[in-house]
């Protein structure tokens, strides 16, 4: 029989050292609670198995949404960015989003050196193999090693590795990511304490000698200094970036790929978890897109530090000399030198469902979770819930209302809610097109939105916070000038030019809302000197959709009402007259918090929810 000894008395442990374990450690640390950070290999800390770049469509807004908060991965991306962009520019302001090129090895050691720094937090390498749990109620973490690490609150971040399985070919290993160890213990845990276990898989490219690519083949993909930071805390993006380049796959490739799916795991039925479909292999891309010519490859470099070349666009899981040869074919890659082959990833993951909003599990307290073992992709989304989950847990601690968001308020609430009240089949990543208020929750405004919540929950420093009342004072002041009203004298002819007529004065907001771009009004009138980049594009698109966002806010009015109607999670759904079976057993199951929780669980309908209105007023007028 093994023998346990107490390693330490804590308020809190975090299991997994990933996105998603960083965010929570220090949202947890930082407001003044023992914090423990279980993991595997401390050398993996905030490690990025996959692709090395922060942000992207929606993810941009995650990250300054955590920011905003008072997170963390905003600032490591700043400090560690190698290059950065706006992408959709040629889109609406709502659908923009920032993406960055990191340093792989310098993000992993910026973070741990902070995460060692932090009061409260200690790191230990060790493996979590059992939950231990008392009355319903968190107590501890039991090691591989032995040792017993009590606790009364516990988040679990463990990312891609319980019972983790990489696959390429016909080889095959149980291995968490990069070579570093499976967990292969915890979940048998997890499934003893009643949760549903399912398995998800993932998958990336391989990384090739940037030595032995021909980059005069390739189109250069430049980095832009003209955006702003990740991090409300940082002060601007670096002049000097690294290119990216752009190849394609062609032909000659996809005809390797096809005369060997045979040879795949995900065709011949040696993978059967379920993969993302935002996300596809190389593989899945060419048999689905038959008809489709090429498929864009861009080559990103690994770091400064290293000749690694990420090659996003090529996840694959077939066997080696099937990647090297189809590698080869590549304009720029003929004579590339792989150095890490391409691989799935098979791990378990839980239901989300079992979660309420706060990221704790309904059927014990004090026991969150965040990250890919909700069954999420993505280094952002990971991040998100893991700030959100070390939060909430701490506030439960602190005996302090808990932190929600809504879907109106963050993308981050959306994640949450479509995670807990709709679940997911597959690896959610987020889209700009799963915000129904996506005009509202832009990257540009997303202190405005959430650093006062940050503040009441206790996460935003004074440092930030006063960064936050100076630029919510700028903002203040801009919406003022742009009201200011210009003589037609002035602005006749530069309104015409245009293609506009002025009969009469007109305010500066005014034109902009006629189309004309705030910095061709700037470099007119000379207004708004001093004025950084986010500031401006936050007072001209408030300006410009001025109509839109008035609008937009009764919509949002409608559905707070929905969701300010709330429901005890003691409701017995079996015995409320006239909801139909498959709402009943759906709500006995999600346990919504509101009927606006409730309207969006699938297999709930208006019908049903007007039942739930009834029995609602009902109980009121008995009380």
């Amino acid at each position: 029989m093994k023998t346990f000894f107490i390693e330490d008395y804590f308020d809190a442990v975090v299991i997994g050292a990933g996105h998603a374990g960083v965010e929570a450690s220090l949202a947890l640390a930082k407001t003044g609670l023992k914090t423990a950070m279980l993991t595997l290999n401390a050398d993996s800390i905030a490690f990025m198995p996959c692709n090395p770049s922060i942000g992207g469509t929606a993810k941009g807004h995650l990250v300054r949404e955590l920011d905003a908060l008072g997170g963390f991965m905003g600032i490591a991306a700043d400090k560690t960015m190698m290059q950065i962009k706006m992408l959709n520019r040629g889109k609406g302001a709502a659908v923009q989003s920032l993406r960055c090129q990191s340093d792989k090895s310098y993000y992993h050691r910026y973070v741990k050196s902070v995460l060692e720094k932090t009061e409260n937090l200690r790191i230990i390498q060790a493996e979590a193999t059992e939950i231990l749990v008392e009355n319903g109620e968190v107590k501890g973490v039991k090691t591989a090693y032995g040792s017993v690490l009590y606790a009364k609150a516990i988040v679990l971040c463990t990312g891609v590795y319980l019972k983790s399985r990489v696959i390429a070919g016909e080889w095959s290993k149980n291995s968490g990511p990069n070579g570093f160890e499976a967990a292969n213990e915890l979940t048998n845990s997890l499934i003893n304490l009643g949760f549903t276990i399912r398995r998800f898989k993932t998958g990336t490219p391989a990384r090739v000698d940037g030595r032995t690519i021909d980059y005069s083949k390739c189109t250069v993909q430049n980095g832009e200094t003209d955006v702003y930071p990740f991090s409300f805390m940082s002060d601007g993006v670096p002049e000097k970036q690294t290119p990216c380049y752009l190849t394609y796959t062609n032909e000659k490739t996809h005809e390797i790929i096809k005369a060997n799916l045979d040879r795949s795991p995900l065709f011949n039925g040696e993978i059967k978890s379920t993969g993302p479909r935002y996300c596809p292999s190389i593989e899945t891309k060419v048999d689905r897109f038959r008809d489709k010519e090429r498929h864009q490859i861009f080559l990103e470099p690994e770091g400064a530090d290293t000749d690694e070349v990420y090659v996003q666009g090529m996840s694959t899981s077939l066997p080696h000399d099937v990647q090297k040869a189809m590698y080869r074919t590549i304009a720029g890659l003929e004579n590339c030198e792989i150095v890490r082959y391409a691989y799935a990833i098979e791990y378990d993951c839980i239901d989300s469902t079992d979660l309420l909003a706060t990221l704790q599990f309904k059927k014990i307290k004090g026991l969150y979770s965040a990250g890919q073992i909700n069954g999420t992709s993505g280094y952002e989304e990971a991040a998100a819930q893991g700030l959100i989950a070390g939060l909430n847990a701490s506030l439960y601690l602190r005996n302090l209302p808990p932190l929600v968001l809504r879907r109106d308020e963050a993308y981050i609430g959306v994640l949450i809610d479509d995670l807990v009240t709709k679940g997911t089949d597959e690896p959610y990543r987020m889209m700009t097109s799963r915000a129904e208020y996506r005009i509202f929750l832009r990257q540009d405004n997303a202190d405005m939105r959430l650093t006062e919540k940050g503040r009441e929950a206790g996460l935003v420093s004074d440092e930030r916070y006063a960064r936050f009342l100076a630029r919510k004072k700028a903002l203040a002041d801009g919406e003022e000038i742009l009201k200011t009203p210009v003589s037609p004298k002035q602005a006749k002819e530069f309104v015409e030019s245009y293609g506009g007529t002025l009969n009469g004065g007109i305010s500066y907001a005014d034109m902009i809302k006629r189309g004309i771009p705030l910095e061709d009004i700037i470099e007119k009138f000379g207004i708004l000197e001093g004025y950084a980049y986010d500031l401006k594009e936050t007072l001209e698109t408030t300006t410009r959709y001025e109509g839109y966002l008035k609008r937009g806010l009764e919509e949002i009015e409608k559905a707070r009402r929905l969701e300010e109607k709330a429901l005890s999670p003691d409701i017995e759904y079996k015995d409320i007259d006239g909801l139909r079976i498959e709402a009943r057993e759906k709500l006995d199951k999600i346990k919504p918090l509101s009927l606006g929780q409730a309207s969006r669980i699938s297999g709930v309908n208006p019908a049903d929810i007007a039942v739930l209105m009834v029995y609602l007023s009902s109980k009121e007028r008995k009380q």
